[in-house]
Parts: C-alpha cells; sequence; structure tokens
C-alpha cells in the first residue's frame, strides 16, 4: 500500500494542474504628456512627467467546464459607468463573456490622468481639454477589451493558488471630533492589514501571474508634497512601485494589484515620492513572503455571479439645490465653485423632469470552487464592508475588492453615515452626486452581498 502513496500523490497533483487555463496580457495606458490628472482638485496645472508607465493587466481563467472570469487591473484612480458599460457590452459581443465573468479593478492612483466622466465636477475644461480627455478615454476602451481579448488567445495549462499576508502603512484617516470628523490619522479607526494574493502559474511551476491586493488610498503624494513638482508627475504611486519590485523579483511574470475597501484609508507616511517606494517596497515584501510559503491549491469549477442593485440617496428638493448656490457665493468657501457647479447639474436634472434620486450600484462575485472568493464592490468602499463581510461568511475564503467596475461616489457604513464628515458629504459634490445616502445603504449592500455569494455557490 505504502508503494501506491507517491502514485497517488502525483496523480492528485496531475489533477489540480489541470484544473485550469490560464492567460495573461497587458498593455500600456500611460496618457500623453501634458494631460489633466485626476484625483485632486487643488491641482491647476497638467501632468509635466512621467515616473512610471500605467498598465491595463488582464488574468484569464478558463475552468474545464469551460467556464470562464477574466480579472482586469488598471494604474487609474476609476472608471465611470459609461465606460465599463461600453466594455462589458463589446466584451459579451466579441468573446461571449457574460457580465459576471469580467471584473475591472483600479488602482486609485491620484497620479494618474482624468478618465471620462469620472468625478466630472471637479473639473471645467475648455473645448480643446474635453477632446483630449474624450480621446483618451475613447482608446483606453479598445485597449481594455483588447487585452481581455489577448489575455484569452493566452491560456493554456495552470495552477492557482492563495494566500494571504499583511503590511502595515495603512491607517483610517477619519477621527471624530466633537465638531465634527476630521481627516487626519486615527490609531483607533479600523483597518484592515490584509494583503491577499493570488498566484498563477504553469505545470512546470514558472510564476506566471501574482494578483494581489491593498485596503489603503494610493494618496502617498498629498496635496503639499515636497518637492510639489512631484504633484504633477504621472505614476502609480505605492501600488505603482509595488507591481515593479514583485516582477523584478520574478522576471517573466505580471503582477496585478487592486485596491481593496480603502476608502477611509490613507498610508503613512505621505507628502514624498520616497514615501510611496517605500510603501511600495514594504507590499511587494509582503507579498514576497506568502510567495514563499504554503499557499492554498484552487480548484474548479469558477462561479461567477452578478447583481446591480439601486442605492438611494436622502430626500431633497430643488430648493435644496439653490439654497445650496445662494451659500457657496455668500460664504466664499474654498470648495464653493464646485458646490455651485454641483447644485446647477442637480437643477438641470430638475429641470429634465429626472431629479438624481438613486444610483446604480453593481456587486460581483467570483469563486474558485470552495476555495477562494472575490467580492467585488463598486464605489470608494470604506473599510467596515470588508470587515463586516469576513464576520459574515467566516468560512470563506475572501478578497473584498472595492471601486470594482464602477466608481460613482463614495459608499459609507452606517457608522460613517452616521459620523459625517468628507466621506458622507463633501466628496459627493465631486462625484456629481445630490448628497448623502439613505440610512439603508449599507443593508442594501450586504443583500446584494448574500445573493451573489448565494449565486456562486457559497455555503453549499
Amino acid at each position: 500500500m505504502k508503494r501506491c502513496l507517491p502514485i497517488l500523490l502525483l496523480a492528485c497533483s496531475a489533477a489540480v494542474a489541470a484544473d485550469f487555463q490560464a492567460g495573461v496580457a497587458k498593455v500600456k495606458i500611460t496618457p500623453p504628456t501634458p494631460f489633466w490628472m485626476s484625483g485632486y482638485s487643488s491641482r491647476t496645472n497638467q501632468s509635466v512627467g512621467v515616473v512610471q508607465d500605467l498598465w491595463a493587466k488582464a488574468l484569464a481563467v478558463r475552468d474545464p467546464q469551460g467556464h470562464r472570469a477574466v480579472i482586469v487591473t488598471m494604474d487609474l484612480i476609476g472608471l465611470h459607468s459609461s465606460v465599463s458599460d461600453e466594455v462589458f457590452a463589446r466584451a459579451k459581443k466579441q468573446f461571449k463573456l457574460n457580465r459576471a465573468d469580467v471584473l475591472l479593478c483600479c488602482s486609485h492612483t491620484h497620479s494618474g490622468p482624468v478618465v471620462g466622466l469620472n468625478l466630472n465636477v471637479m473639473f471645467d475644461f475648455s473645448a480643446e481639454d474635453m477632446k483630449r480627455v474624450q480621446a483618451y478615454t475613447a482608446d483606453l476602451v479598445d485597449k481594455l477589451v483588447n487585452v481581455i481579448g489577448d489575455s484569452l488567445k493566452d491560456l493554456s495549462p495552470a495552477q492557482l493558488a492563495s494566500g494571504h499576508g499583511s503590511a502595515g502603512f495603512t491607517s483610517n484617516r477619519r477621527k471624530v471630533q466633537p465638531k465634527g470628523v476630521t481627516m487626519e490619522p486615527n490609531a483607533t479607526g479600523p483597518v484592515d492589514q490584509d494583503v491577499p494574493v493570488l498566484k498563477v502559474t504553469s505545470p512546470d511551476g514558472k510564476l506566471r501571474a501574482i494578483f494581489f491586493g491593498y485596503a489603503c488610498h494610493n494618496t502617498t503624494i498629498s496635496p503639499r508634497p515636497d518637492p510639489e513638482l512631484d504633484f504633477y508627475k504621472i505614476y502609480g504611486d505605492y501600488a505603482g512601485f509595488a507591481q515593479l519590485a514583485v516582477q523584478k523579483a520574478h522576471p517573466g511574470a505580471e503582477a496585478m494589484f487592486t485596491i481593496l475597501c480603502g476608502a477611509d484609508q490613507n498610508p503613512q507616511p505621505r507628502g514624498a515620492l520616497d514615501y510611496a517606494r517605500q510603501h511600495g517596497e514594504e507590499l511587494a515584501a509582503s507579498v514576497e513572503k506568502v510567495l514563499g510559503a504554503e499557499m492554498k491549491p484552487l480548484r474548479a469549477p469558477i462561479r461567477t455571479a452578478f447583481q446591480e442593485i439601486k442605492l438611494d440617496f436622502a430626500k431633497h428638493t430643488r430648493q435644496t439645490f439653490e439654497d445650496e448656490i445662494k451659500k457657496a457665493e455668500e460664504a466664499k468657501r474654498p470648495d464653493g465653485k464646485f458646490r455651485i457647479r454641483r447644485a446647477k447639474q442637480m437643477l438641470a436634472a430638475y429641470d429634465k423632469g429626472r431629479p438624481i434620486r438613486q444610483t446604480r450600484y453593481p456587486v460581483q462575485a467570483i469563486r474558485f470552487g470552495n476555495d477562494f472568493t472575490l467580492i467585488a464592490l463598486g464605489g470608494e468602499v470604506v473599510v467596515d464592508f470588508a470587515l463586516r463581510s469576513k464576520r459574515e461568511f467566516p468560512n470563506e475564503n475572501l478578497m473584498v475588492i472595492g471601486y470594482a467596475n464602477d466608481v460613482m461616489c463614495y459608499i459609507p457604513s452606517l457608522r460613517v453615515l452616521k459620523e459625517g464628515g468628507y466621506e458622507v458629504d463633501t466628496s459627493m459634490v465631486y462625484y456629481g452626486q445630490p448628497g448623502l445616502f439613505a440610512e439603508d445603504v449599507e443593508e442594501k449592500v450586504f443583500e446584494a452581498i448574500h445573493q451573489v455569494m448565494a449565486k456562486a455557490g457559497a455555503g453549499k
């Protein structure tokens, strides 16, 4: 009987290796220089140079039954639904991929280009600038569709495995004070230091792709950096440095990063390019530690699920925005021009008889057997959503992704909503949303999370 054991183990190993096919592809998405950058309303100039090129990378996976999933990562601030909807429609038409089978992830770098209508209130472009942004965005859509196709063409036998590390530079940035919530490091606020890692290797053990994430804003370059010139340079922030470091350690493999539920988290320290490099190297070291340890093999089948729901905003009237314009003009506050711009958009919607009462919201799950599950949530999701997901699915090996598929605004938990602050109120101005969410926002999202998890086979 003992003599049969090696043969049995070899057979099991071969079965795991044959479970999947995987394909990897990438395309450069660095904007032309100069170009308007996104993320900070305080920028008054276009980019002046490039520290790192920006990339879109695709990982396609197929199981023996032919089920497919494609994960696309981008060194971008986020996608508006007008962009992602077109990518999904073309992927369906060209590659027969269902909506649930494609996941679009962003790093949320604040040192990248303006993309389509994302954060549109932040900008008042000339006709020429708008034309350049539209041209970049149209080219981006073409590149995203093509990189999906290229990853599918690259499919070959592969093994998948997952593991978790940790990194300590993320910091809760919300401090509740008697006069309100300030944006500063809060050592007692909730954080998620998890670094989930998905490894893709060929049957001979060659590393092909490393997909990893972290719950922290890519805002190491803050609005008051030193030197100021770095504030106007294109690069991927700590996530860009992390990917470069992982790839340097593993030539030939592609490192793919996605931000997790880090909407209320900032890197510390911050304010200089060297800090971004420091954080990136720390994150890469965490990934390397996971790769060097025993990882959990993933098995077929691939199961995907998607649901789009509607999230309600708190009640508002036409008078709400007429008053906002008046107050902004009288107070002469720094964000006054943005509040006026947002209010005029809302009044225009009222004029058309279609005041904005809700926003679309995507929730997605991609599950590999009973071994590893991606929960992908749209918008800038605060850390509470990841922590609660892990509590409510204690037997699942989870990677809870934020900023996925459509970044329409911040998505607060009920706790954050009641506390108030930038994520709840001011940020909605820049996103062109009418204001606060209704208090059922968290419960609606979790109802959808449970539904897609059930459809993807969780608990079975």
